[in-house]
């Protein structure tokens, strides 16, 4: 079974690196932008099957052992009453994120999907996250530093923001961007046999 990896994160490489898996990365190229009144458990689970499906597609085209290959697909997010927050667009935008989960307990979703010539397979982890109250000082230090502009919700729970979180409520690899024990079994059900049926 060859595995690929459909991300460009250095934080999935390292996580699936991490629990001992052997894999290829090719990142996928889609547009991620949520649809209209589009649900963040049915965001992050279509992102992730459409990326696994851009890659699977592009590998079926140039590889003829493609019944061999597993892609796996996945896409973070962040949401606060429901409202999604992906990367910010800007450090002002990253500032108002950071100020809505001030104080607060907010959920990140990470999609997941396992696709092979026989199946695709999604599914969903989700933890809660609690942050302290954040002064405006703190919130313009911690944007300085840049952390913030590539990571959805803006910020790395796995970087300087860790002094923020006291508790969380579920799996800590899922906010780094891979929930672990999800992804280990969605493999283990999904290898493809050896005929191809």
């Amino acid at each position: 079974m060859r595995l690929v990896l459909a991300s460009a994160s250095p934080r999935r490489r390292e996580l699936l690196t991490q629990a001992g898996f052997t894999f290829d990365v090719e990142p996928a190229h889609i547009p991620e932008d949520p649809r209209p009144g589009e649900d963040p458990i049915a965001y992050v689970t279509r992102l992730a099957r459409e990326k696994a499906e851009a890659v699977f597609s592009q590998l079926s085209s140039r590889d003829p052992t493609r019944l061999q290959v597993v892609v796996l697909g996945a896409d973070t997010t962040v949401t606060l009453d429901n409202q999604i927050l992906g990367k910010p667009e800007s450090e002002a935008d990253a500032a108002r994120m950071l100020r809505l989960l001030s104080g607060r307990t907010h959920q990140v979703i990470t999609g997941v999907a396992v696709v092979t010539a026989q199946s695709a397979e999604v599914a969903a982890e989700v933890t809660g996250v609690r942050f302290l109250a954040l002064s405006d000082d703190e919130i313009d230090s911690y944007i300085a530093t840049g952390e913030p502009m590539d990571k959805a919700g803006a910020y790395a729970i796995q970087g300087r923001a860790a002094r923020w979180i006291p508790r969380i409520e579920g799996c800590y690899f899922n906010v780094v961007g891979l929930p672990l024990s999800l992804v280990s079994t969605m493999l283990e059900f999904c290898q493809p046999s050896e005929d191809g049926g």
